[in-house]
């Protein structure tokens, strides 16, 4: 059993009722989870800002991965609901992409929970070196305005490249919504918008089978993921709903600034 900051066991008692001791801890996980459903649903890279708190506050690695993925259920849930809400979707091409990375996110995931706890810490390390390397090439632009390309050929490049994002998903996660996002603009010629509607229903897919895994194995702190769930929950769903007025200017400018912000992060401050 873990504990917030090592704190006492009677954490476990209810999830609603805490002491002051542990009213710190709640409200970080809280404010957390808000940014990093704002990050994931503009762009993505949240998990680069939530599994480093979660072990901060005392969680083993694979158990701080597991917990990570009550936040990302729901908070993926939560934007595609949002999305929904205003008449957005990609159904049956997200469905597809959704299944076959779920397939993948079986295998991350059991590796993640089978992996050596200091073996994770050195693999989480080079990813997020690479990530930042990714992140600081310089790309064409993404703002295609073309046709969606989803059936055919083009749907059959999705589902196998989502197999192999599953398995990343479903291994860690983190990072994986730029890496989504990129993939559909580019293979899948979609707009950011609708990279951005595809992406949170393939995430909540995929991070569901992945947190069952998780859960099998007993690698999970449901009380310290049910804080941070409730932060991004609600960053998701606001996010959603107001990017879809925006467009894809703002949802350009949001992957443009975090990707800025996890290049200075990951280069100056590992």
């Amino acid at each position: 059993m873990h504990t917030l900051l090592g704190g006492d066991p009677s954490l476990y008692v209810s999830l609603f009722f805490v002491t002051m001791e542990e009213l710190f801890p709640i409200i970080l996980l809280v404010v957390v989870g808000f940014l990093a459903g704002v990050i994931n649903t503009l762009a993505g890279g949240g998990s680069l800002l939530t599994l480093p708190v979660l072990i901060f506050l005392g969680l083993p690695p694979h158990i701080a991965n597991g917990t990570n993925r009550i936040a990302i259920v729901v908070q993926s849930l939560s934007g595609a609901v949002g999305y929904r809400s205003k008449g957005m979707h990609t159904y049956p091409f997200n469905m597809y992409l959704g299944i076959s990375a779920s397939v993948g996110a079986v295998i991350g995931a059991q590796l993640a929970v089978e992996i050596d706890g200091a073996l994770f810490n050195k693999m989480l390390a080079v990813i997020m070196i690479v990530v930042g390397i990714l992140v600081l090439v310089k790309s064409k632009p993404m703002d295609i305005q073309m046709p969606g390309r989803l059936t055919g050929k083009y749907l059959w490049m999705g589902i196998i490249g989502f197999f192999i994002i599953g398995i990343y998903g479903g291994f860690i996660n983190a990072g994986v919504g730029f890496v989504i996002m990129i993939f559909l603009n580019r293979v899948n010629q979609m707009s950011l918008l609708n990279t951005n509607v595809t992406k949170v229903t393939v995430v909540t897919i995929y991070s569901l089978v992945a947190l069952v895994m998780f859960a099998y194995n007993d690698a999970i702190d449901w009380k310290i993921g049910f804080w941070m769930a409730l932060g991004t929950s609600a960053g998701a769903w606001i996010t959603s709903r107001w990017s879809v007025k925006k467009g894809d200017r703002v949802i350009r400018i949001a992957m443009l600034v975090m990707m800025a912000v996890m290049a200075v992060k990951l280069w100056f401050f590992q």
